[in-house]
């Protein structure tokens, strides 16, 4: 779940954008960049061949990634040698596009769980449309659907409280030199999230202020 655009479950529906001439359908909408090197696009648009990785993205209620949590992540995905080859659990996913970045940049296979059906579906539809359907389970529910452990990477951009309240259960998933990326923070809550996952035996590698939210990368000891 993403704030306010949600690429998650538990968010606020920014709204629809308009373009000059008439009314956006839900799935259509700019094509915009993150980072150095990802292209969101929607499912009508072709796609740019240029050196950007594109990520074909039906938003539904869910947003497209241009959330300041979302493009933050996948900025951080970006930098992080250590996603190649990772499993992955993205917990919240939404739209999926945390997975779907990390695997186009070289994640070997993903879980997206979220409690929305709806978001359940568009993740789905999301991972046929990037040809990774084959390569990411998707379930309804919360952590303890899930029965694996020992994921490589964790992404999970929810709320700062959600987070303190998965925290010992999240970190638990994760395996010792894994790797946590969450988001979704808004600032009032950056030092409670650090200080609960640093007692739970993570270290904070990359804490980044947003605008109104914070970005923490942390690794499990």
């Amino acid at each position: 779940m993403e704030p306010e655009d949600s690429d998650r479950q538990l968010t606020k529906d920014k709204g629809q954008r308009t373009k000059d001439k008439g009314q956006m359908t839900k799935d259509t909408y700019p094509a915009f960049t993150i980072g150095k090197r990802f292209r969101i696009i929607p499912p009508d648009c072709a796609a740019p061949r240029d050196d950007r990785i594109n990520l074909i993205i039906a938003k539904g209620a869910f947003g497209s990634g241009e959330h300041e949590t979302s493009a933050s992540c996948i900025e951080i995905l970006e930098e992080l040698q250590e996603v190649k080859k990772a499993r992955i659990l993205d917990l919240g996913s939404g739209t999926g596009i945390l997975a779907l970045a990390a695997l186009k940049l070289g994640a070997e296979d993903a879980v997206c769980v979220d409690i929305n059906p709806d978001a359940v579906r568009t993740c789905e539809k999301n991972c046929r449309l990037n040809a990774l359907d084959q390569r990411v389970r998707n379930l309804a529910g919360s952590l303890d659907s899930i029965e694996e452990k020992d994921f490589d990477l964790a992404l999970a951009n929810i709320y700062g409280d959600l987070l303190l309240d998965f925290a010992p259960e999240l970190v638990a998933r994760v395996r010792t030199g894994g790797f946590l990326l969450l988001s979704g923070i808004l600032w009032e809550f950056n030092f409670d999230v650090r200080a609960c996952y640093e007692k739970l035996g993570c270290r904070v590698v990359q804490n980044r202020m947003l605008q109104e939210f914070s970005t923490i990368l942390l690794q499990k000891s």
